[in-house]
């Protein structure tokens, strides 16, 4: 009789954890449409948004379940590499060069109306963030100014919902330094801040990866250099996450050599002062997008994989080596969504 409830105690135990070690993956909800995607949003658990090449953006209102797709007409072979939406029927997209474009729709994507563009050597938008839905924020790669050249951070505010952008003066902007860029890998490499002191933040990288935080009216910018993997132009930090209590969470690496796993993600509980590293397991390689997905709990993703980590910045696990560009966490943080590459969408269990 002991032996049989022994065998029972074990086999009960056996079920839990193989319960438990199946909680943590990767279900693909969607692939086979040509876009490479690269923005996502999240508004509600229900309604998901995302926005990429060939001028595609899609949008599912069911949980992800089944995915509408669009392409916005005129802009057929624009890259839409950030969006940003409120609702099911209202989204703001990011066309990055050539010329660059913002687009706003109210009616779920039928239509879409022209809200800014430029045409301008060198233009090239990267990524946007709302603090709510009127204020926001748009980043671009540095831009030439005056017959010596010196190139300063290139910033769009809204404040009316994406309506109008009004180009932030070059002078309070930091310069950036000689092959200092900004990545528009996943649209999250800028954050606004409930911060007293400074409005918003935001990462570099290339030959030099920095991470900044810009003051509010009357207060000092701050910046410091990252000790992320850095030096050449495909190298840097490439997204930005913050709990809002003063810890800043910069993830990146090399594009180009994926599987290095060295100096790929770094935190700052100070301002960045002072930086910390994983001391057990960093993230699998390197990776364009982390979210914050619960307390102690972030999720990231690149071109070679998922990495969680559950309870500590300080140690991380592979999830799936299936590639993804972007990751979002809905409102309630009950669901996590990643992009990538031929439409391919996931939904991660966790």
């Amino acid at each position: 009789m002991k032996f049989y409830r022994w065998v029972c105690l074990l086999l009960a135990c056996f079920i839990i954890i193989q319960s438990t070690a199946q909680k943590t993956g990767v279900t693909i909800l969607h692939i086979g449409t040509p876009c490479s995607i690269r923005g996502m949003s999240i508004p509600s658990d229900n309604v998901i948004w995302v926005s990429g090449s060939n001028g595609l953006i899609g949008k599912s209102t069911d949980e992800g379940k089944t995915w509408k797709w669009m392409v916005v007409k005129g802009y057929e072979k624009t890259d839409f590499r950030d969006i940003q939406a409120f609702d099911s029927l209202t989204a703001i997209i990011m066309g990055v060069s050539n010329p660059a474009y913002i687009l706003k729709t109210v009616d779920g994507g039928l239509s879409w109306k022209l809200v800014y563009t430029k045409n301008l050597t060198g233009m090239f938008l990267d990524a946007m963030d709302f603090r709510n839905n009127k204020e926001g924020i748009c980043i671009g790669d540095p831009i030439a100014v005056g017959s010596g050249g010196r190139k300063f951070f290139f910033v769009l505010r809204t404040k009316d919902g994406g309506e109008t952008w009004q180009e932030e003066p070059l002078y309070k902007m930091p310069p950036a330094q000689d092959g200092e860029g900004i990545f528009s890998a996943s649209g999250t490499n800028i954050a606004m801040l409930k911060h007293p002191d400074f409005d918003y933040a935001f990462v570099s990288g290339g030959t030099v990866s920095n991470f900044y935080l810009i003051g509010r009216e009357g207060k000092q910018n701050k910046g410091c250099q990252i000790p992320i993997n850095q030096g050449i132009e495909t190298t840097g930090a490439f997204s930005l996450a913050t709990d809002g209590k003063k810890n800043f969470y910069c993830i990146g690496g090399n594009y180009k050599n994926p599987i290095q796993v060295y100096d790929n993600f770094y935190w700052t509980g100070d301002e960045g002062k002072k930086w910390a590293s994983p001391s057990v397991a960093p993230p699998y390689g390197y990776r364009s997008c982390i979210q914050i997905i619960g307390e102690g709990k972030m999720v990231a993703c690149g071109t070679n994989g998922v990495d969680i980590c559950k309870n500590s910045p300080n140690n991380w696990s592979s999830v799936t080596k299936e590639g993804f560009n972007v990751c979002m966490v809905s409102p309630t943080k009950k669901l996590v969504f990643l992009g990538g590459e031929k439409g391919k969408i996931g939904l991660l269990k966790y």
